[in-house]
């Protein structure tokens, strides 16, 4: 479900250049008008489509206003959405984080996605008609079912922005150091991470560095995070969310599992706000078989210096 979610909002090269396409006169009338989406904010919405052919216009529609934060084109998320696509005069919902957990939405979504969000207030509940010139274009995307003349529809709840530039917001208590890599960085930007000439530990390690005041994370919470990562053979950074510009959410002790088990174990019960470095043996990480797309082999060790920005419970509104 989450790959399905991901493959809907990120576009593909050649949707990117259709961003900001389209006429700026009002569009004509169009079935996509009568699109609608009843419900109060945080709750599933009842939408309804009209069983005839979608139009060929981008339709926005602010079914709830918001009082919060206004999103920036820099910002990232929290939300909650239905997917429905519009094929013919057929339609079907494909993904809904309501009956899960909310996830973070990047900067970077399909052009008619970045248009009708961007600006918009948190609170806010906003319907969006995306013909395929607005979302993958001719080519569609085979992977999650969409041709090149399918419409879709989203409903997203905005619940909560996450600046770029989002750190650990807690009390310093360690940089580590000695047997373990020293971790330095200015704030509201990545950490600079210094691996030692020494071997790694066989276990796994993890030692807070900034101490939130937060809750503690918990078993089943969707978790959102700004990290680097390294492996500590070539002390390279091989993955980090700060070059990204934009956090990481996933869910904790998923199934199946959303992220590598060192994660899962190293993460449950950190206090929201802290930063805590995690050091990984290949058991913990990605096992016997690495990550050769990463340069990361059976027998390497990984470094991973992770700020806990968030951690909310599913069905999450506020």
């Amino acid at each position: 479900m989450r790959r399905i979610g991901a493959a809907l909002l990120l576009p593909l090269a050649a949707a990117l250049a259709l961003a900001g396409c389209g006429s700026s006169a009002p569009p004509p009338a169009s079935a996509n008008t009568l699109v609608t989406a009843a419900g109060s904010f945080g709750a599933a919405p009842a939408v309804k489509i009209p069983a005839e052919k979608a139009g060929s216009n981008l339709y926005i529609k602010t079914e709830v206003h918001g009082t919060g934060p206004v999103l920036a084109k820099s910002d990232s998320f929290l939300s909650n959405y239905v997917v429905y696509i519009w094929s013919g005069a057929k339609h079907k919902l494909v993904l809904s984080t309501y009956t899960a957990t909310p996830q973070v939405l990047a900067n970077t979504l399909l052009p008619g996605l970045t248009k009708a969000l961007d600006g918009q207030k948190m609170g806010s509940r906003v319907l969006v008609v995306l013909p395929p010139k607005y979302g993958y274009g001719p080519n569609g995307n085979p992977q999650v079912g969409v041709t090149g003349t399918d419409t879709l529809v989203f409903v997203v709840d905005m619940i909560k922005i996450y600046p770029s530039a989002d750190s650990a917001a807690g009390t310093r208590v360690s940089d580590g150091g000695g047997s373990l890599p020293t971790v330095t960085a200015a704030t509201g930007k990545a950490p600079t991470v210094k691996v030692p000439a020494t071997a790694p530990p066989g276990s796994l390690v993890t030692r807070t560095l900034i101490k939130g005041s937060g809750p503690p994370v918990t078993k089943g919470q969707y978790v959102v995070t700004q990290y680097v990562g390294l492996n500590w053979r070539t002390r390279a950074v091989f993955d980090s969310s700060w070059s990204r510009g934009s956090p990481l959410g996933f869910e904790i002790d998923a199934t199946p599992a959303q992220i590598i088990p060192g994660w899962n174990m190293g993460l449950t019960g950190v206090p929201v706000g802290s930063r805590v470095m995690l050091v990984l043996p290949p058991k913990d990480g990605y096992g016997s078989a690495g990550a050769s797309s990463a340069g990361i082999k059976g027998t390497d060790t990984l470094v991973f210096v992770v700020d806990v920005l968030d951690a909310v419970n599913g069905t999450a509104s506020h």
